[in-house]
């Protein structure tokens, strides 16, 4: 059995099984979700499910990775990846109970992404432009690195508003790197890539309306994260501008809908870290559309742009820019239409 699909099997297998354990200690603890006006459940939810998904993605990798023949930087790579993605996983999870402030959980993300970037180097040194040509960071390879992970650990937050939002999209994005990890031969990215597929689609289980427990903070900022290092590490095994928007077109929806967020905020001037009701799901409900409809439409919507990052690796860089460009147009005139950039009463 190839790694990739081992390391997807037992990862669902932990997160179909550890995730009633989790739900049992948030119910005991009382790490509750509570409706507000904001928020589309009417009753309280266990929402500490981060860690189930945490605790089936490293099972899978660990035992997984314990087994490969990796080289001394690939392995510290992983090992950061793995020490980097448990801080974030902890700083989501006391914020999960302490409803920590903005500023405060922001810098624990930092710390977070700083570890693996600092620490363990996995950083984007260079990035390719549209003729081939290797553009090298330098110093700015650091905060780069840092920046790209602590906005993509984000705009997975942000997503996560409906039952199964944030994890089928997260999933989503991570078969969608697998496919091409696969496509490139690059078995380390596949196997990350699947374990945390698979502890994401585990989790669903508990987690598509109606929920039994949400991921929390704790769950949506090590998706975002895992996803985000994953793609670094990628783009030190292959051409980096291809591994880094893969992951940005794969995790598409996200990233504009948190795009869309700051625009809205800023020319209500409100500040940019307020929550407010003016999100695409909460659009699309406000159309009429059931929590289970919206959610479906927007898994349709990221797998489409999976299959065109998948497509992306095939043509030349040029005519990849050109597609991304279209892709975008296309995303702003219907975001457009449905009056995204609004303000909406938190």
């Amino acid at each position: 059995m190839p790694e990739y699909l081992l390391a997807f099997i037992l990862a669902v297998g932990v997160s179909l099984f550890i995730t009633p354990v989790v739900i049992m200690i948030a119910s005991k603890t009382g790490a509750l979700d509570k409706p507000d006006s904001r928020k589309v459940h009417k009753k309280p939810i266990p929402r500490i499910g981060g860690l189930g998904i945490y605790i089936a993605c490293m099972v899978s990798l660990v035992t997984v990775v314990a087994f490969a023949n990796l080289s001394g930087e690939l392995f510290m790579g992983v090992v950061g990846l793995i020490i980097s993605g448990t801080m974030m996983m902890i700083v989501g999870l006391i914020d999960d109970y302490k409803n920590l402030p903005a500023k405060v959980k922001l810098l624990g993300q930092i710390i977070a992404s700083a570890v693996l970037v600092i620490i363990f180097d996995v950083r984007i040194d260079f990035i390719t432009d549209p003729f081939g040509d290797y553009i090298y960071l330098e110093w700015f390879a650091i905060p780069a690195t840092i920046f790209w992970l602590v906005g993509l650990t984000n705009t997975v937050n942000l997503i996560d508003g409906l039952d199964g939002l944030a994890a089928g999209v997260s999933a989503i994005a991570a078969i969608t790197i697998l496919l091409v990890a696969l496509e490139d031969n690059i078995l380390l990215i596949a196997v990350l890539t699947a374990a945390l597929a698979g502890a994401a689609i585990g989790f669903l289980f508990y987690n598509f309306n109606p929920a039994c427990i949400f991921m929390g903070d704790s769950g949506a900022l090590f998706l975002g994260f895992m996803l985000a290092g994953i793609s670094v590490i990628g783009a030190v095994k292959c051409a980096a501008t291809i591994a880094l928007i893969v992951p940005i077109l794969a995790l598409g929806l996200p990233i504009l809908d948190t795009t869309f967020a700051i625009v809205r905020r800023w020319r209500g001037g409100v500040p940019i870290f307020k929550p407010d009701k003016g999100h695409l799901h909460h659009r699309l409900l406000g159309l009429g559309f059931t929590q289970r409809q919206a959610v479906l439409l927007m898994y349709v919507i990221s797998a489409l742009l999976g299959l065109s990052a998948v497509a992306l690796t095939e043509v030349s860089a040029q005519i990849a820019i050109l597609i991304l460009l279209i892709v975008i147009v296309a995303i702003l005139y219907g975001a457009k239409k449905i009056g995204i950039f609004k303000m909406r009463n938190a």
